[in-house]
């Protein structure tokens, strides 16, 4: 009954998508401006750390700072390094999981590309929902933040996770060194025992196994913006992974 009704909600509808558009690039330009202001600082505590030993010859040219990337599909999301080498927006997302049933205990997204420090927050956010922390904590190298490892010493927790590879070679990385606090130390000598490493090997039958199960069932990018909506599709998936589980584990 009305012939230019089609065209007054295409026109509708494009309206929508340049205002949507414009919020998005406004909020990525705040966003690497936010980068670009933390950087600065961070340098500035640094003071000159990363280049001590190396004096620059006169001909050299000094180091060009890179410029903050932000996203204006989804300015929550960061810029971060792929498997393939490729760099693109994106989300660090964790699955904690038991490792007697394979059930995910916890789930966790942020925008930083480093898994350092996640480590202690994840316990914590265990210890919440269930009232207990796990006695033992299997992670990737990726996540030994010593401090982390230290705190959760003191609250009963066995970190199994491989120590970093020392720069110097000769140097035994299962060996406490002299400024370690006791539990990094314990940490140590723990992960350079055979039983340690028996251990260790349930996290790739159960964490790695998750992840792969997760990217089966089509956990393979982010189709929404935002880390509310992102962090939803995790907890999605984690409950239909805990269905099959329990499926699994009930009694014949």
């Amino acid at each position: 009954d009305d012939p230019g009704g089609l065209s007054r909600r295409q026109a509708a509808a494009r309206r929508r998508a340049a205002q949507d558009r414009a919020r998005r690039v406004d909020e990525a330009l705040e966003a690497a401006e936010a980068l670009g202001t933390a950087r600065q600082a961070r340098a500035k505590r640094d003071g000159g750390k990363r280049h001590k030993g190396r004096a620059k010859s006169a001909s050299e040219a000094p180091d060009k700072p890179q410029e903050p990337r932000a996203s204006t599909t989804d300015p929550q999301a960061r810029v971060m390094k792929m498997p393939d080498g490729g760099w693109r927006p994106a989300y660090n997302a964790q699955f904690v999981t038991d490792t007697h049933s394979g059930l995910i205990a916890g789930v966790s997204i942020d925008n930083i590309g480093s898994d350092m420090g996640k480590l202690r927050p994840m316990s914590d956010q265990l210890e919440s929902h269930y009232g207990v922390r796990p006695a033992e904590h299997l992670a990737d190298g990726n996540f030994a933040k010593l401090t982390d490892i230290e705190a959760l010493a003191k609250d009963g927790v066995a970190v199994f996770a491989p120590p970093p590879k020392p720069r110097d070679p000769a140097r035994n990385p299962y060996l406490p060194l002299p400024d370690d606090p006791p539990g990094v130390a314990a940490w140590r000598r723990r992960m350079g025992s055979p039983e340690a490493r028996d251990i260790y090997k349930q996290r790739a039958a159960t964490a790695e196994w998750v992840n792969a199960q997760a990217r089966n069932r089509g956990l393979q990018r982010f189709t929404l913006r935002g880390m509310t909506k992102a962090k939803a599709v995790l907890l999605w998936f984690a409950l239909a992974h805990n269905m099959a589980c329990l499926w699994r584990l009930q009694p014949t």
